[in-house]
């Protein structure tokens, strides 16, 4: 067992691992973070996206061993309290909330998009999406999303 400390959503967390255990299962297993989602475990489809000092990573193929000093987001990081961030009410007023599987992935890509480019192009919006996959949306009403919530994004601090 090896002591991993990093930063979960705000807060410093500190818990004993395997060497070789996988984010994904330190976030589900020992910190019930349940929106992280396990899909292929192979890193093809997005459901267990984190971010990573704000760079999307795959929980399913990160060793948590390597977030140890780090800063680690999920779709819980986005909403304050009962306030839903811009991006989350985007979302659902364009509809790109089907099913849900895939959609807090989709958000933290988004986010993390966002940060660095405030006003991107469809085709900027879909080159960052390609790594999350959707069964339902068509991926249309996520790029109208995001672009709607890229002006509100701007103004909300992030």
């Amino acid at each position: 067992m090896k002591r991993v400390g990093f930063t979960l959503n705000r807060k410093a967390i500190a818990c004993d691992v395997e060497e070789n255990e996988l984010l994904l299962h330190t976030l589900r297993e020992r910190l019930s973070v349940t929106s992280v989602k396990e899909g292929c475990s192979i890193g093809e489809c997005g459901t267990c996206t984190v971010l990573i000092d704000d760079e999307p990573r795959y929980a399913c193929l990160t060793l948590t061993a390597k977030v140890e000093g780090r800063e680690v987001k999920t779709v819980e990081y986005l909403a304050h309290g009962d306030l839903l961030h811009p991006l989350q009410e985007s979302f659902i007023s364009h509809g790109a909330v089907q099913c849900g599987f895939c959609t807090p992935g989709m958000l933290l890509v988004a986010y993390s998009l966002l940060l660095k480019n405030r006003e991107p192009t469809d085709e900027q919006i879909r080159e960052a999406m390609s790594g999350n996959l959707c069964r339902c949306t068509g991926y249309v009403q996520v790029i109208e999303a995001i672009k709607d919530a890229a002006p509100v994004f701007v103004s909300s601090g992030s």
